[in-house]
């Protein structure tokens, strides 16, 4: 019998030869460099045994070693260790772990750890087949027991019933007087097809049936056919019968029914009597019309909620979902939902379907979430328990309700608070500035100084302009502001932009490359559109910074025109992003820096570029650094001239 095993481990040269030796032996071996791909060809492959290194860069061996046994329990893992690690060893034991050899990896070692697992696996097959021989011969033995109960206690009822119908036979009236208690039409029928005997149900309801044939009450006629009703598939069987029929009473209603009819026989075990029992089902089609009403009522309820609703199993897949987030997200069931909002492999740190699970209890979680279409929504989640008849919680519901509005007007009301708080100090520097500017001026004048006067004007007039700046950011939050714009000539606009860029790029150690287009002009908010640019170029470089690494980082600005549009392309090697990171990159107080990030820059600088009508893309991958392009008309578009024309008059 073939046996697979995953073999990880980051060293090349170890699943080379290991997997050599492994072949050799007889298995069907696939391997992983890193833990990563290493839960990958696990999910792929399912093997039954897993040769994992205990110390890799990234996931570590016992950090696969815990997943593969939450995924897997009866997976064996064995841990390759070095032998300095014997207390990871030790406590890969304890988690479970199947064996561990040393480096360098013994080929006895290796058999006699291999052996192990594969008497583990054994063992665990011959206790399942163990236990399914067993419980299957309980079956049977209990079948037969209560076949031959079941059989024994007919055969007694059927006496009983012989019997007792024979007295019923023999006395026609008294034995009509032993059925009026029971609710439902009783009749008793002889071996030519003749009801002998009713209850005063069937009379009351039906009409006097006594001398008439077994088939009237269900044809309403007096043509014999050979199966028209149940008793005359007694009498052709010989067995017991139970159907669904329509039966027609006195005032010609067709009333549904549930007919049994058994026969009885005499000493000669040939059919004497047909016992007939018809219950009416009125009621019960009734109950059942209503249920399914109820059910439809209670689906469309699910279909057409507002909401996104899905219905998720103990592996987080979906198994249920709506119209809504079918139409949003697609065909997901199968799917897990941090698949489909986040687009990652691996479940939210505070996934709420988890807490439900583990505490049975309604849990609350907001997030922001990507639609298939690339569309951004905030999203408050809430979650709910689905237990079985035993009361265990078999499946946890998701309702997400969209507050995308709701939390747009509140960052703009917070960042207005933000922004208000933040330029106050700014502010305050500007008017003390301003004073001794102004003292300054006043003695110059006073002191008949010209050189003092000129220099006190220029540094007021440069305070002047930065208040002036600072006030029209505090009103591009507080209300939508038009633009400022003017032509800008692009060498000189650049070679600012660079000024301000390049020291502190080479203060972090980061190559800032700089290409500058030889002429050209823009129409633009010049401080505005510089903001957004430095902002991106910061990052840049403060990405370079948080890779930590010996490699060299650099930062690269490029900017090119052909007369109609103005490019601007910042590319840098540093971290790069991954793609729930991408997609929440321009959300408002969304940042990836963690504490050290307000969340508030990259936000600016994409209403900034899409106030000038243009485009701001991102590519990048984790590890890989990131490109951001921007792409501004040279002339600023008719309609923005109109509409800020129309605003300023």
């Amino acid at each position: 019998m073939l046996h697979t095993i995953l073999l990880v481990d980051d060293e090349e040269g170890i699943r080379k030869i290991l997997g050599l030796s492994l072949k050799d032996l007889g298995y069907t071996v696939y391997t992983a460099a890193s833990g990563e791909e290493g839960i990958e060809m696990f999910n792929k492959y399912e093997p039954e045994i897993v040769l994992t290194d205990i110390k890799m860069p990234g996931l570590s061996g016992l950090d696969l070693l815990d997943r593969f046994k939450f995924q897997a329990p009866d997976t064996e893992v064995i841990m390759i260790t070095g032998h300095g690690d014997m207390d990871l060893a030790i406590q890969s034991i304890k988690r479970s772990a199947t064996d561990f050899i040393t480096k360098p990896i013994n080929e006895d070692a290796l058999e006699i750890a291999l052996n192990r697992a594969h008497e583990r696996i054994e063992m665990r097959r011959q206790l399942s087949q163990y236990t399914c021989d067993l419980e299957r011969l309980v079956d049977e033995q209990a079948t037969q027991l209560v076949e031959q109960e079941r059989q024994l206690a007919a055969l007694q009822i059927a006496e009983g019933f012989a019997d007792g119908l024979r007295t019923i036979v023999s006395h026609i009236d008294g034995g009509t007087s032993t059925f009026n208690q029971l609710p439902c039409f009783v009749s008793v029928h002889n071996a030519q097809s003749e009801i002998i005997s009713a209850n005063p149900i069937f009379t009351e309801r039906i009409g006097p049936s006594v001398g008439k044939p077994s088939w009237w009450a269900y044809k309403n006629s007096t043509e014999k056919r050979p199966d028209s009703s149940p008793v005359e598939r007694v009498l052709l069987s010989g067995d017991a019968q139970s159907s669904q029929e329509f039966i027609t009473d006195k005032n010609g209603s067709k009333l549904p029914v549930q007919v049994n009819a058994v026969p009885i026989l005499d000493n000669d075990g040939t059919i004497e009597l047909v016992l007939e029992l018809a219950a009416d089902m009125t009621e019960v089609q009734s109950m059942q019309e209503e249920l399914r009403i109820t059910r439809h009522r209670y689906q469309q309820l699910f279909e057409e909620s507002p909401c996104y609703i899905s219905v998720q199993n103990k592996d987080l897949q979906i198994i249920a979902n709506n119209r809504r987030f079918r139409e949003d997200f697609g065909s997901s069931l199968g799917k897990s939902c941090h698949q489909l909002y986040a687009h990652r492999d691996t479940p939210c740190t505070r996934c709420p379907v988890m807490k439900t699970f583990e505490d049975g209890k309604t849990h609350q979680y907001e997030t922001v979430i990507t639609t298939r279409n690339g569309e951004q929504r905030n999203v408050l989640i809430w979650t709910a328990p689905i237990c079985d008849v035993e009361g265990n919680i078999a499946e946890v519901m998701e309702m997400s309700t969209d507050i995308t509005q709701l939390r747009a007007l509140q960052d703009r009301l917070s960042t207005l608070g933000l922004l208000l708080g933040s330029t106050a100090h700014g502010i305050k520097g500007l008017l003390t500035a301003l004073d001794g500017g102004i003292y300054r001026l006043g003695t110059g004048i006073k002191m008949d100084k010209p050189e003092r006067v000129l220099d006190s004007f220029n540094d007021l007039s440069h305070l002047i302009d930065r208040l002036r700046k600072m006030v029209l950011d505090i009103l591009h939050y507080a209300k939508e502001r038009s633009l400022n714009w003017e032509v800008i000539l692009l060498p000189n606009f650049v070679r600012e932009i660079e000024s301000i860029i390049r020291p502190k790029a080479e203060s972090k150690g980061v190559t800032f490359n700089c290409i500058t287009p030889e002429d050209g002009t823009l129409e633009a908010d010049y401080g505005g559109l510089s903001s957004a640019l430095v902002n991106i170029l910061e990052n840049a470089v403060e990405s370079c910074e948080a890779s930590r690494s010996t490699a060299e980082y650099c930062v690269e600005f490029v900017v090119c025109t052909d007369g109609k549009t103005v490019d601007f392309t910042i590319t840098d090697n540093g971290s790069g992003m991954s793609q729930e990171t991408r997609e929440k990159l321009f959300t408002l107080f969304f940042s990836s820096k963690g504490p050290a990030g307000t969340g508030i820059g990259l936000f600016v600088a994409n209403q900034t570029v899409q106030q000038h009508g243009g485009t701001i893309s991102v590519s990048s991958e984790k590890g890989e650094g990131s490109t951001f392009s921007i792409r501004l008309h040279a002339e600023l578009p008719e309609h923005l001239k109109k509409e800020l024309s129309d605003t300023t008059s």
